[in-house]
């Protein structure tokens, strides 16, 4: 009976020893890691990335020392070989955990009517601090301001950036220097712009110099009209020089960097979605640029007809006739007057007018 005790102790020293000794390698193995990330850091100018690899690496070797202080804890796994495999196993995903749930901290909890992001910006103009270039502009161009201090904020000129969780100012970067937060999940360099709202699906269009949203697979861009328009309308909408860079032609607003919905006529010009309904609805429905018709009126015509048809005009005007100009066609036609309106020869339209 003390023999088999004898042996079955041996046994366990020998276990033991071994399971010490696997212990022994994970920590050089650590010790590696440690050195091969600060070497790589010597290349990296990113202190928030700094601060997440550290992170990890104490992380790391906390978990460790506490194993070596408790050996018998790897025990309570089935075998010492996959008590191993799931050590290392979790010791590899833990530093990519920690980086993701360091950069996606405060994800669209912070922002603006405008943008969800988490950082301000520091205005080059007046060196004051908005949550974004549209929440200066709405600020400084209010009618509380001075008309002598009104101003807009370009979108490139934006050089400081605020961190919201921190507090560290920075020049204008995608990660934090301080506390390595993604300050947007969406980061544009050029355009200085942040947001985690992806659902958007921005994307920089280098035709337009700016960043739109919609998916780029949906949207092309006209280098003649100078703006990016829906993949519906690439073979079928008229060109117009210019056709955004202009103003809205009801409510004035500068269309190309409008953030409300822009429809495009079937003459090439622009107006605001909106707009355009509330034109509609005031039974407006001729383009307030070159008043061509901005929807099929086939159906408009033929009441037309019917109602000159009912209604003839005194005898003294049945020859009375006038020179006309078709609106949409652009076609000048001599025609008979009447009262109700002129029909163009050419298209049947009645969008015309006299010359």
């Amino acid at each position: 009976m003390l023999m088999f005790a004898n042996q079955r102790s041996s046994v366990e020293d020998e276990a033991d020893g071994k399971l010490r000794h696997r212990v022994y390698l994970l920590l050089i193995y650590f010790l590696f890691d440690l050195v091969f990330k600060l070497l790589r850091m010597q290349s990296d100018r990113s202190l928030g990335l700094f601060n997440i690899y550290l992170d990890s690496i104490v992380h790391n070797m906390n978990w460790s020392t506490a194993m070596l202080k408790k050996p018998t804890v790897l025990h309570a796994f089935p075998g010492l070989m996959g008590c191993q495999l799931l050590a290392v196993e979790d010791l590899t995903y833990t530093p990519d955990l920690l980086a993701d749930e360091r950069l996606a901290k405060g994800l669209l909890q912070y922002g603006c009517p405008h943008y969800r992001r988490r950082c301000h910006i520091r205005a080059p103009c007046c060196g004051k601090i908005f949550d974004c270039r549209h929440c200066h502009n709405e600020a400084m161009n209010s009618i509380d301001v001075e008309r002598r201090h009104r101003h807009e904020l370009p979108r490139q000129e934006v050089r400081q950036v605020i961190c919201v969780l921190c507090g560290t100012e920075q020049e204008v970067q995608q990660i934090c220097i301080n506390c390595g937060v993604c300050m947007g999940k969406y980061f544009c360099g050029t355009c200085k712009l942040f947001d985690d709202d992806v659902s958007k699906q921005q994307y920089h269009c280098s035709g337009c110099g700016i960043c739109r949203i919609g998916g780029r697979e949906n949207f092309f861009h006209c280098f003649t009209c100078g703006c990016c328009y829906s993949v519906v309308l690439k073979n079928s909408h008229s060109c117009v020089e210019g056709a955004m860079h202009h103003d809205c032609p009801v409510c004035f607003e500068y269309l190309f960097e409008s953030t409300n919905d822009v429809s495009v006529l079937p003459c090439g010009h622009t107006i605001h979605v909106n707009c355009l309904k509330e034109m509609q609805q005031h039974l407006q429905f001729a383009c307030p640029l070159c008043s061509k018709s901005v929807c099929d009126m086939s159906k408009v015509w033929e009441i037309l007809d019917m109602e000159i048809a009912a209604t003839p005009m005194p005898e003294s005007y049945h020859n009375k006739k006038v020179r006309i100009l078709c609106n949409d066609c652009g076609a000048i036609s001599e025609v008979r007057f009447h009262v109700v309106g002129q029909k163009c020869l050419k298209c049947k339209s009645y969008n015309t007018r006299q010359t």
